[in-house]
């Protein structure tokens, strides 16, 4: 869509350059300046660049809030209407990772999922929503795999671990992040499929990694 916005702005441009060289009919009438469709495809270049800017700033932010937990630069992607059209996957994100283990430092995260994220970053966020939740933990989950960490049970439980942590990043108070990572991990952990959970993952388990944020430290 982006393009069709510098489009309608070059359109636009290439009306005025014409007036500017024909200001006058063959007769030497002044010609008046053509308004209308000026301001017609400056409106409609700003109606189409508009998603692409709020898409953008989305991005950047958080790409900060995942460079920030990740301890290196990544890069946060949204899933754009397109990719969306022509997606059929069930992931609510994914990193790709290279024949030698090693992932990219980038992460795509689905169209549904950011404007969740958008939403979220909108609210007050003390009292997040179940889709708000999914989201932020999304953005965390995929954070995690960028670190490094290809197994999904084990990603998966780091980041329930660091939800709290990634809501903080995005705005949220102390209390406001600790009750949306609450809300993932006892309404939508225990739903997970097998790969993506683990007997270790809780109290005193193996993955415990026992910060202040774990989400059954109030449960």
């Amino acid at each position: 869509m982006h393009w069709l916005g510098i489009a309608f702005f070059a359109g636009a441009g290439i009306v005025v350059v014409r007036w500017l060289a024909n200001r006058t009919d063959g007769l030497g009438r002044r010609r008046p300046f053509p308004l209308f469709w000026t301001v017609a495809l400056i409106v409609l270049g700003c109606a189409s660049l508009t998603p692409f800017v709020l898409r953008y700033r989305l991005e950047n932010r958080l790409s900060a809030a995942a460079t920030t937990m990740a301890g290196f630069d990544v890069e946060v992607y949204c899933q754009s209407f397109g990719e969306a059209f022509v997606d059929a996957g069930a992931e609510a994100g994914f990193v790709r990772f290279g024949p030698d283990g090693v992932p990219e430092r980038s992460t795509l995260i689905k169209r549904q999922q950011c404007r969740d994220l958008s939403s979220y970053l909108r609210s007050s966020k003390d009292a997040p929503s179940e889709p708000h939740a999914v989201a932020v933990h999304t953005l965390t989950h995929e954070t995690i795999h960028m670190t490094g960490i290809a197994n999904e049970g084990v990603t998966e439980c780091h980041a329930v671990q660091r939800d709290a942590e990634m809501a903080r990043l995005l705005g949220a108070s102390p209390e406001g992040g600790r009750a949306l990572a609450a809300i993932y991990w006892n309404r939508f952990y225990p739903r997970m499929p097998d790969g993506y959970r683990s007997e270790e993952c809780g109290p005193g388990g193996g993955l415990d990694l026992g910060g202040p944020d774990v989400p059954w430290r109030g449960s």
